[in-house]
């Protein structure tokens, strides 16, 4: 039989697997199809290969260029994922197995672009907080600002999900200006491959963003220094011989590690049986037992409900994992496939021996089940297999030995406070979950388990319909977790993007910064202009372009006419004595929104033109009282600029609101839509 060379890609080349190859066996049948790995490989050119024209393309770019980039190759991998669904059966992997890893990739990617476009400016340096003014008089400013690595961002995947793994790290590396070297698990390294070479035939990727090894690293880490990265997916053990290199320690190598984890599950005091939260709580259960066979980092390890109702969480999940079908994966009835391989099979089975001393098995037996489509003796199937340990206080493999299969233990707690030292006996997880409806036992769950845990989340009968599930990783929302978990954070939108970028304090006047950050900042240099800045398109404004309006005064009758209009009456407004007594008002003062509408009036030009919309006001402060008889004038400033479509672009303007001595009596930034 003719294995399939699963190939890697160095150097603008695909390179064929070499003479020392690793076989890789189909799930379902066992068999060998494909072999992996022995390609003679240099890896010095291989990172040159990518600083040198990888990171030099994208470093081009803007976010808003590596966005779209982002968006275009996630849209493109859309159009072809049936062919990875097809090569995902071979993996165990169910159809619904496979969306979670390929759907949910090109989905993460798409939020990742649209978090760049959105969250990020169309520059190349982002701005990182506020600026800080370092001087009395405004002239010396301090600002945090993020630039990209000049390394190479080398990430380390699991075999449990080969797209989305890959996905999930790429897309912020690449949004943040750096390329990647990718090494997947060999078990599933072929759908990888797969997706990898449908990204490079987009030809949407810079020449050297994107490389590929499907063996073993070489000496590659050991060339590294402080501009590179190393992202790890895996095992803890793995994780921490990596991370001792001698070399990665010396050089200060950034290494993010996601590692397993001991991901706990409690039922709340409140979800008694009968209730949709019970019902939920089962379903999320049999849920994380069985998709992709048990083999995700985020599945629920530990099942923590109340002493009272364990018998019947029991007897519930029990049901539903009997009556799950285990079969080939391409088969309509299969709800639960193969695991990965059956050195996999055999190292679950290990581990339910080390977990056998302290737990009693109540559901799944190893040794007798049916799988449909395929047999048995020859595939990595195993069926789902719930323990109980009854003394969970005693116990100490329940809480440090994860069976990374179909494998849950079932165990007690007494009250809240027993159920959260249950939790973090894991010794730090990437998620644990509660199903409550109880706002004060969710509320002491993140006080006592939020230390502990990368990701705490609640479900219950409101939420449980759009609720996304326990081991859902969301590209919003960072996913890691301390201790056992690795200590590392991926994804979090932007956050994941700052682990490829050096932030960087830069100090300097408002002229250095404005000029260092494509953003205006108060005290650097306005120009005005003859024409009216609402009269001229998005390309002809320019950062620091300043309007400064005529005065006009206020009235008391302004006031009251305002009030009696509005119907704001407040006494501060209508009332000199009440006002007066106030600590604030030296008498009656004109409402906050007056002021903003008669900055309105003073600076907005009527005519129809580019301004094609006010979308919003932010950072709205009130710094001084206004009293009838001032006088008020607005300066209108082009502080920044990002452009939305082909067609418009959104301009932020600096608005300060000034009285007839020249103090500041208000300020805002406006938000304008306005055409190319």
């Amino acid at each position: 039989m003719t294995l399939q060379g699963v190939c890697s890609f160095a150097q603008g080349e695909w390179v064929s697997p070499g003479e020392h190859t690793r076989r890789i066996a189909d799930a379902v049948t066992g068999q060998d199809f494909a072999e992996a790995g022995g390609a003679s490989l240099d890896f010095a050119e291989m990172r040159r290969w990518a600083r040198q024209n990888g990171g030099n393309a994208l470093r081009t770019m803007t976010f808003h260029d590596r966005a779209r980039m982002l968006k275009a190759l996630a849209l493109y991998l859309g159009e072809r994922k049936q062919a990875l669904y097809d090569l995902s059966y071979r993996t165990g992997a169910t159809l619904a197995d496979s969306k979670i890893d390929i759907d949910g990739g090109i989905g993460t990617m798409l939020v990742i672009a649209s978090k760049g476009r959105r969250e990020m400016p169309d520059s190349q340096v982002y701005l990182d907080g506020d600026v800080e003014q370092l001087s009395r008089g405004g002239t010396f400013l301090g600002q945090h600002i993020c630039t990209p690595l000049r390394g190479v961002a080398v990430h380390i995947n699991a075999f449990n999900f080969p797209v989305w793994g890959m996905l999930e790290k790429l897309a912020p590396t690449l949004l943040a200006g750096m390329p990647a070297i990718v090494k997947p698990a060999t078990d599933s390294c072929y759908v990888t491959e797969a997706c990898v070479r449908m990204m490079l035939d987009s030809g949407l990727l810079p020449e050297g963003a994107l490389q590929l090894v499907t063996g073993g690293l070489g000496d590659l880490l050991d060339r590294l220094d402080c501009q590179d990265v190393v992202s790890f997916t895996g095992s803890a053990e793995t994780a921490f011989k990596l991370r001792s290199n001698p070399h990665l320690l010396r050089e200060s190598v950034r290494f993010v590690a996601e590692q397993d984890s001991l991901n706990a599950s409690v039922l709340g005091p409140d979800a008694v049986p009968g209730t949709p939260e019970f019902d939920l709580f089962v379903k999320e259960a049999h849920r994380e037992m069985t998709a992709k066979a048990g083999q995700k980092c985020t599945a629920i390890r530990r099942i923590i409900a109340p002493d009272a109702h364990v018998p019947a969480l029991i007897a519930a999940l029990s049901q539903k994992l009997t009556d799950t079908r285990i079969g080939a994966p391409d088969l309509e009835t299969t709800r639960m496939g193969a695991l990965i391989s059956n050195k996999q099979r055999a190292d679950v089975l290990a581990k339910l021996e080390l977990l056998g001393p302290e737990t009693e098995r109540v559901c799944g037996d190893p040794q007798n089940f049916d799988v449909d489509g395929a047999d048995a003796s020859e595939g990595a199937f195993l069926p789902p297999v719930l323990l109980y340990c009854a003394n969970p206080d005693a116990a100490q493999r329940v809480h440090d030995t994860e069976a990374f299969g179909p494998v849950s233990t079932v165990m007690g707690y007494q009250d809240l406070e027993h159920a959260m030292a249950l939790v973090n006996r894991g010794g730090g997880s990437l998620v644990a979950s509660v199903v409550t409806g109880d706002g004060d036992v969710a509320r002491q769950v993140a006080l006592s388990a939020g230390a502990f845990h990368g990701r705490l989340y609640f479900n219950n009968a409101t939420s449980m319909k759009e609720s996304t599930g326990h081991g859902s990783p969301l590209p919003h929302m960072v996913h890691g977790g301390p201790g056992r978990a690795g200590g590392g954070e991926e994804l979090g939108g932007v956050r994941g993007v700052m682990h490829y970028m050096q932030r960087t304090a830069i100090q300097g006047s408002p002229d250095i910064l404005t000029a260092i950050g494509g953003t205006w900042f108060p005290g650097a240099r306005e120009t005005e202009r003859d024409t009216h800045p609402f009269t001229r398109r998005y390309g002809d404004l320019q950062i620091g372009d300043t309007l400064q309006t005529a005065s006009r005064e206020i009235t008391l009758e302004d006031v009251e006419h305002f009030a009696k209009f509005t119907g704001d009456t407040f006494y501060a407004h209508m009332d000199e004595e009440a006002a007066k007594r106030n600590p604030f008002f030296p008498g009656r003062v004109a409402h906050g929104y007056l002021l903003l509408s008669f900055a309105a009036g003073l600076f907005v030009q009527p005519d129809e033109g580019p301004v094609l919309a006010n979308t919003g006001l932010e950072n709205l402060r009130f710094m001084k009282p206004v009293r009838p008889g001032a006088h008020l004038k607005v300066r209108l400033t082009v502080k920044k600029k990002t452009p939305r479509t082909d067609s418009y672009g959104e301009v932020r303007w600096d608005v300060q609101l000034r009285d007839q001595d020249d103090d500041v009596v208000g300020e805002y930034d406006l938000l304008t839509m306005v055409a190319f």
